[in-house]
């Protein structure tokens, strides 16, 4: 099993307090670089402007500039976000965009993207908001544009809502044959066939059941459209809290958290959390990307190192 972390950009309220932007920036980069001295095999940032539940003031920052920023603040870790909304941007910017982090991080980029879903920040940075299907369609054809722009030397692409006429994108990037791409989200009819077709990942959650199932139901398309299934890259997310007792590792959960707790949640002691992880590993799940409590408190993160990644 690898482990990533989700970085603390400010989305779900995690840099609160710390009012100096600056400081906020060095906050979560501390993070990625306690990640990369520690052994932890990524570092994922989501794609979002607004945090939640409610839209506030604080800090969150954007993740591409982050990342290439965090790219040059780290020297082993790999970087990528959890997940790019493709409504956000152009696919033929966002696949030149991806081909110089790629190499800015010297081959550590992990390209994660979905069809976004967070209508609030559409509306208010002036995206049109089509309704899901269509978002998915958009995403289908972004996702051959990101292709094209990677494997030929003038990408070209005639679509409904994407069009390429000889694009040229040098650098490619560091990995070959591309860089990896990750397709987020579970929907079973279109979501988990793209990653059949076009991701190299995935990223699926819930609790064990869930996952399980969603998992069963990709190696389906796999061999629906002939892709061996042993080649896709499953991740999940998972919260952490580590104490001597399970009642102590559950104490110290912030309440914002506890709600969203499950059998997949990486919470107790060592041997808890170790037979959690054995049934993720079960099930086929190979990075678990993990949100700790804290931002500044690095101790859970040191912990959990000792444990699972050191022994």
């Amino acid at each position: 099993m690898k482990y990533g972390i989700s970085l603390p950009n400010g989305w779900t309220m995690s840099l609160v307090g710390i009012k100096d932007p600056v400081e906020a920036y060095e906050t979560m980069t501390n993070v990625a670089k306690a990640a990369d001295e520690t052994g932890f095999e990524a570092v994922w940032m989501v794609d979002h402007f607004h945090t939640v539940p409610t839209p506030t003031q604080e800090v969150t920052f954007e993740s591409w500039m982050s990342l290439a920023a965090i790219a040059r603040d780290t020297k082993r870790v790999r970087i990528g976000q959890i997940v790019t909304c493709n409504s956000y941007r152009n696919p033929a910017l966002l696949a030149k965009m991806a081909s110089t982090l790629d190499v800015l991080s010297h081959g550590r980029l992990n390209f994660g993207i979905g069809a976004g879903w967070y209508e609030h920040e559409y509306k208010a940075y002036g995206y049109p908001y089509p309704d899901a299907p269509e978002r998915l369609r958009m995403l289908r054809e972004a996702l051959q544009v990101i292709h094209a722009m990677w494997e030929q030397e003038e990408a070209h692409f005639e679509g409904k809502y994407y069009q390429v006429r000889g694009a040229i994108n040098q650098p490619k990037g560091v990995q070959k044959p591309h860089i990896p791409i990750l397709v987020g989200g579970g929907g079973e009819k279109v979501t988990l066939k793209l990653v059949a077709q076009y991701g190299d990942a995935c990223n699926v959650g819930g609790d064990l059941a869930t996952i399980k199932h969603k998992l069963g139901v990709l190696k389906q398309h796999c061999e629906t459209v002939g892709r061996d299934y042993s080649s896709i890259y499953n991740t999940t997310g998972s919260f952490c809290s580590i104490a001597d007792t399970d009642e102590e590792a559950l104490a110290l959960v912030p309440e914002k958290s506890r709600g969203n707790l499950r059998d997949t949640s990486l919470v107790g002691s060592p041997e808890t959390i170790r037979q959690r992880i054995a049934a993720l590993e079960e099930l086929g799940i190979h990075e678990i990307i993990i949100d700790f409590p804290s931002a500044t408190d690095l101790t859970t993160l040191h912990r959990f190192a000792q444990e699972f990644i050191a022994k």
